[in-house]
């Protein structure tokens, strides 16, 4: 069996279904299921009541019906008992002389559960009130089936494989209650919720029901997937699209197109065990959990699962900081804003009459630039508070330098050039260090000497010294400490680098035409601290990336280890998959190990950074969203990738 950490396949289907005829139901459905099997599917939904059709009427107090149902059930569990698959079915079933609106759950041949709707309204294609009575009438606690013995009948029930795949059901409009099945299955444990339907199409609709399992996905953090009955309906006196949906803790990651005739399947891969760690750390389902006085679930096996699962349908962008395309702008305003808006605060508290930073020309500078430019805007000051100053040392290249030039005089801020090099010079002497000798001592003297430039420069204005490291450095100690380590403000520390990018070409197209060239320049320029000569043709010979690793690999690893605790082989096994075709598997490896080794190791340096905003899910501060000892170990994550 392959091994797929935690990822399961999950299918919501949408058979034909012909009104009351249940032989050709039964046999769509059955071929539906084989189809979704040979997709890879390990857990597949099919729509509220599929095996008579949701829009009988009043021909659900037929018994002929009823019966018909029962067979057809045990019928299609014998035609797909040689599938290891799970499925979940509709029918109409009676007991204790009431009828009820059942989902059954099926694998290899057993009906392994029954679970009953608990809300009931005329609002779906289901009559419901008319014709079902409701889960909490319900009086026993199991139902015997003919050859199936016994089957746990009722609301409280949770399938698990024993591993990462553990879900209940909810059942057409109980999902619209105002607290859900969902939400005390989910509690219980329930990393997925199955919801069959059978919801009639109106206008705007599709739409709320896109956003209700979007948001029942995100309070749960949970998968939930819905499946609705299709076009084969009666249409008697409304119309049902089959509109089928899979989401994940507030993502929409599959949705079928409506109105479709004939069978119909899609399909999400789904990271289950992402959930189970991501629910440790999300503070308000625990406190959810503590606050409700849950009766237990009964917890039924489903046996081992034959997961298939390889990634070909799962929501894993390469680049998880950086905006969908469809909410580029909006994400870099509210991010830009946010920080902007801590900054502002803080020069106002601390009555700091100039804004003191570094400007390299490059990344981190120039947002950090930008960012100060904003703040004045906000605070109604001009630019010629900001108090830009450039450095160059023994690295500087003309290209950085010209371009932290062209932007300071495009922004009107108050610009000052200290050259560093007879400082640092002088230094070495006093060090007896021999500056032919390219140590960590020849870099971090230049680091040093500016960060004292910044913040002599900060006493003598009446200032504050705002910083310029990001995230991405802050996760790998890529800084001096007491060097560009230390500042009066963090205002990019929970910025990556691969969303810098974006918040510097967002600007671009907002700027004047030598502003928005000047940015995109700063974009193409590799990243460097120049601390090192640069080649004979004046060009940058130290880059960044040559020694950590490509930073795109770093931020996608940093993402899936902080936000959702994934293991080193786990983190190498998505990251082949995420960087297929761009990043070799060496290269990974490479930056993987580099990663693990430099965040357990560098963790002194984030214990005492400045204050900053956070801007997103994931931040390291000391003060809240990390805590780490500086002495942790790495072995027990490196040993895995032995």
């Amino acid at each position: 069996m392959m091994k797929t950490y935690g990822y399961y396949r999950l299918a919501a289907a949408t058979p034909q279904v012909r009104v009351a005829n249940v032989e050709f139901n039964v046999n769509a459905l059955a071929e539906t299921m084989k189809t979704a099997v040979d997709g890879g599917a390990a857990v597949v939904v099919f729509p509220e009541l599929c095996i008579t059709g949701a829009s009988c009427g009043d021909l659900f107090f037929q018994p002929r019906l009823q019966q018909a149902a029962v067979q057809g059930l045990l019928r299609f569990a014998e035609e797909t008992a040689g599938l290891d698959a799970v499925a979940v079915v509709g029918l109409p079933l009676p007991a204790e002389e009431a009828l009820y609106n059942v989902a059954a759950v099926v694998k290899r041949g057993k009906v392994l559960g029954l679970v009953p709707a608990s809300v009931l309204s005329c609002r779906s294609a289901v009559y419901a009130s008319r014709h079902f009575r409701a889960a909490e009438e319900l009086r026993a606690d199991a139902l015997a089936l003919p050859g199936q013995g016994t089957v746990p009948f009722g609301t409280d029930l949770l399938f698990s494989d024993g591993a990462d795949l553990c879900f209940g059901v909810e059942v057409g409009e109980d999902a619209e209650s105002v607290i859900p099945p969902s939400s005390r299955l989910a509690l219980l444990g329930a990393r997925m919720i199955l919801n069959p339907s059978s919801s009639p199409e109106l206008v705007g609709s599709a739409a709320y029901r896109r956003r209700l399992v979007a948001g029942l996905s995100s309070r749960c953090v949970a998968a939930y997937v819905h499946s609705s009955a299709g076009v084969g309906e009666s249409t008697q006196d409304f119309v049902c699209g089959g509109q089928a949906v899979i989401a994940c803790h507030g993502r929409v990651l599959a949705e079928n197109e409506r109105f479709r005739r004939g069978n119909g399947v899609i399909y999400a891969d789904v990271d289950l065990a992402r959930l189970g760690n991501a629910r440790l750390s999300e503070g308000s389902f625990s406190a959810s959990r503590a606050q409700e006085m849950l009766p237990p679930a009964r917890r039924i096996s489903l046996g081992e699962t034959d997961n298939r699962c390889d990634l070909q349908y799962a929501y894993l962008p390469s680049r998880p900081f950086v905006p969908d395309a469809e909410d580029f702008g909006t994400r870099c305003e509210d991010i830009l804003n946010i920080q902007a808006a801590a900054l502002a605060k803080r020069v106002e508290h601390s009555h700091a009459k100039t804004i003191v930073l570094g400007v390299s020309g490059g990344l981190d500078s120039t947002l950090a630039l930008l960012v100060c430019a904003r703040v004045c805007r906000m605070l109604g000051r001009d630019n010629s508070c900001i108090l830009a100053v450039t450095m160059p040392g023994f690295g500087t290249t003309g290209r950085t330098y010209n371009n932290s030039v062209a932007m300071m005089q495009a922004m009107g801020v108050t610009f000052k050039e200290v050259n560093i090099r007879e400082a640092c010079l002088l230094h070495f002497r006093d060090l007896d260090f021999d500056p032919a000798l390219r140590t960590n001592t020849y870099e971090n003297v230049q680091a040093r000497e500016r960060t004292k430039i910044l913040m002599n420069l900060a006493n003598k204005t009446g200032g504050m010294v705002v910083g310029t490291g990001d995230l991405s450095e802050v996760a790998l100690g890529w800084s001096t400490y007491n060097g560009d380590h230390m500042s009066m403000y963090g205002v990019n520390c929970s910025v990556p680098k691969t969303l810098i990018r974006c918040l510097l070409e967002h600007e671009a197209r907002r700027s004047t035409p030598e502003l928005a060239a000047t940015l995109r320049d700063v974009i193409d320029t590799p990243v460097s601290p120049e601390l090192l000569p640069p080649a004979d043709d004046g060009t940058m010979e130290q880059k960044t990336e040559d020694i950590l690793g490509p930073y795109d690999i770093h931020d996608f690893l940093l993402y899936h280890f902080i936000r959702y605790g994934a293991e080193p082989e786990k983190l190498r096994f998505l990251a082949q998959k995420a960087f297929a075709g761009e990043f070799d598997e060496a290269l990974i490896e490479r930056t993987l190990r580099m990663f693990i080794t430099r965040f357990f190791r560098q963790q002194f340096k984030r214990s005492c950074v400045p204050d900053g905003p956070k801007v997103g899910t994931i931040a390291l501060s000391p003060r809240g969203d990390w805590r780490m000892p500086s002495d942790a170990c790495e072995d027990l994550w490196t040993s895995q990738l032995n």
